[in-house]
């Protein structure tokens, strides 16, 4: 997915972010309304927020290929990117949002180029994650912090994949 800013697009009256993404500055899960929100309305400490905030913004507004459909507001959850690739990060309110056309199929494009440079699409309601491949979506099930992502791999197709622990309890 190639990105370039669009200084044309602003976030007017989607302030979804502000509900689905964990700010640590603020030890606000993702999830949970931001205290300093007013839905669809913006940030009352705007002028003053945290970096973390300040420092943020959605693949919507940064590419110029995502269409005014793709905007969180209307397409009920919000793309951003990770280490390992691209994060759906649903509305719990709408947790298949994402199913949707035109934004299941162009997903599961995303999938496939990604399969070709190792990159990761997932989407994300809550703690459940679902990881999308090309040929099928594993759903993951909830993860913890401490839980990681392992894909099983034929060549560069993801045949499996499964749920960890980081670190795991010692046995005595």
């Amino acid at each position: 997915m190639r990105s370039s800013i669009d200084s044309s697009k602003r976030c007017g009256d989607c302030t979804l972010c502000c509900k689905v993404m964990e700010i640590e500055q603020l030890a606000k899960p993702a999830h949970a309304w931001c205290p300093h929100c007013r839905p669809r309305q913006g940030c009352t400490i705007y002028q003053d927020r945290h970096a973390e905030c300040r420092d943020f913004s959605c693949l919507w507004l940064v590419n110029d290929r995502l269409d005014a459909d793709w905007q969180p507001s209307k397409a009920k959850f919000v793309l951003t990117m990770s280490e390992d690739g691209i994060e759906v990060r649903c509305d719990p309110g709408y947790p298949d949002a994402w199913r949707r056309a035109p934004y299941q199929a162009e997903i599961r494009e995303w999938a496939i180029s990604g399969e070709q440079h190792d990159v990761t699409v997932i989407v994300i309601t809550g703690r459940r994650v679902i990881l999308i491949t090309p040929e099928r979506d594993f759903d993951l099930g909830e993860l913890g912090p401490d839980d990681r992502i392992v894909r099983e791999l034929e060549g560069t197709r993801v045949v499996d994949a499964r749920v960890v622990k980081v670190n795991p309890p010692i046995e005595p």
